[in-house]
């Protein structure tokens, strides 16, 4: 892509209803529009972050055998009633009524309608255990829609349903979950905590919050320092093994990180004084079990031998995927703009003519937006006629992780410079050089 031809509306002011970091950089990158309160427009720059993001998500749930799929925007509010929950789900829910006036919902949640799927189609303990999840849009009316895409009232969202026959099973399913997000946020270049915490209206007695910290989360914490350290990492895992399963949730749980609302204090004043910690947290993701709440309430009930019915044990799982692009900026920032991990980055590397119009320094960067295009990288390619103090702020504010700069008098002695974003460190190299380091980077993360 060139910046000559790209819609990226960079704001030179700082917007004044931007709260927080991410609000505020979002907006002045050119990521997003408020449409109205709590709900916004997602522009190129936004919403090819926004699929990186889901990408990571879709690959990481193939890999645990879960099954894409997508369910409507807009439910009847009979599954609701069936279920119990449409009068007590609150005023968050958004509650409307078609042309002949029948009552429906703008989705917050979908266990009744995926519990409503599987009962229409799955009869036999033999088709268990099953996942389904999907990417989609919700919304939630809040009462305060504030800090941008971090508490919007409409959002992007990954909600996963597993059915199982047992307990049991119901629980591996839950630790196979927790697997599958500590490698997700860490492929997005996240620390995220899983935390005991509160179920709320999805309901069940097992759940566990996934936290980044920062400053400005909405969530007091509190943890044992011990829990930063611990890495997923490459390790590879048989999602069928249970025994391996549980470890890792033995592995990434045991230590005490909770919050607010599950604070211990007896508890927490076990850890060692020195590794007891309190900071604030954002919420990115939340796994529960519930057992049989829906199966008994919807009916959703399985053929075993000997002719009985049980109904599935059943668990949902939550990844906030247009959260998750507010709270990694949160995370990942300087006073000059996002610094994006590099494998969520909206372009691999940013190329920045220094002089567009000259002859070498044109030819130069056109080869080398060439070979990163044809090594399968995504370059953006600032070809723009503007001073060069614009230009390297526009890069800093996006944050593309990192940046060739093309200038006629680097290429008098055969270099250009290659710049980390998030160290901004800087080495000259021959143009052919900065591509294949650029491209090493890259492989170590795509």
């Amino acid at each position: 892509m060139r910046l000559s031809r790209y819609f990226l509306p960079v704001l030179k002011e700082t917007p004044r209803e931007a709260q927080i970091v991410s609000h505020r950089y979002m907006l002045q990158a050119g990521m997003i529009k408020q449409a109205s309160a709590g709900i916004y427009s997602w522009l190129p720059l936004g919403f090819k972050v926004l699929k990186k993001i889901e990408n990571i998500v879709h690959e990481e749930q193939a890999k645990a055998g879960h099954h894409a799929m997508l369910m409507p925007t807009i439910q009847s509010a009979d599954l609701w009633k069936e279920s119990g929950r449409y009068d007590a789900y609150g005023e968050e829910m958004l509650r409307i009524k078609d042309r002949g006036g029948r009552e429906m919902l703008f989705t917050p949640t979908a266990e009744e309608l995926v519990t409503d799927i599987f009962r229409a189609h799955v009869t036999s303990y033999k088709d268990l255990p099953l996942t389904l999840y999907q990417i989609q849009w919700k919304f939630r009316d809040e009462v305060r829609p504030r800090f941008g895409v971090m508490r919007g009232r409409e959002f992007y969202m990954k909600d996963g349903y597993n059915f199982d026959l047992t307990k049991e099973d119901a629980l591996h399913a839950y630790n196979r979950h927790l697997v599958t997000y500590l490698r997700t946020y860490e492929r997005m270049g996240l620390k995220a905590i899983p935390m005991r915490a509160d179920s709320g209206p999805i309901g069940g007695d097992d759940t566990h919050e996934f936290l980044v910290l920062a400053e400005t989360g909405e969530s007091e914490v509190f943890y044992d320092s011990a829990v930063t350290d611990l890495t997923f990492g490459d390790r590879e895992i048989d999602f069928d093994d249970k025994a391996a399963c549980a470890a890792i949730m033995e592995e990434f749980t045991t230590r005490y990180a909770r919050t607010d609302e599950t604070h211990d204090a007896a508890l927490f004043n076990e850890v060692p004084e020195e590794r007891r910690k309190t900071a604030r947290g954002i919420e990115v993701g939340q796994i529960f079990y519930f057992g049989t709440k829906y199966s008994d309430a919807l009916n959703a009930a399985v053929d075993i031998p000997g002719g009985e019915k049980v109904n599935v044990h059943m668990g949902s799982h939550g990844i906030g995927v247009s959260r998750l692009v507010g709270a990694i900026i949160e995370a990942s920032h300087d006073d000059k703009g996002i610094i994006w991990p590099e494998g969520v980055t909206p372009f691999h590397v940013g190329i920045l003519n220094m002089r567009s119009g000259d002859e070498a320094a044109d030819a130069a960067c056109e080869d080398l937006y060439a070979e990163f295009i044809a090594a399968g990288l995504d370059p953006l390619y600032d070809d723009r006629d503007e001073r060069a103090g614009a230009k390297f702020g526009t890069m800093d504010m996006i944050g593309l992780p990192w940046r060739i700069t093309v200038g006629p008098r680097g290429l008098k002695n055969g270099v250009v410079e290659l710049t980390s974003r998030r160290t901004g460190e800087s080495e000259e190299l021959a143009p052919a050089d900065a591509v294949a380091k650029v491209v090493e980077i890259y492989n170590e993360h795509i």
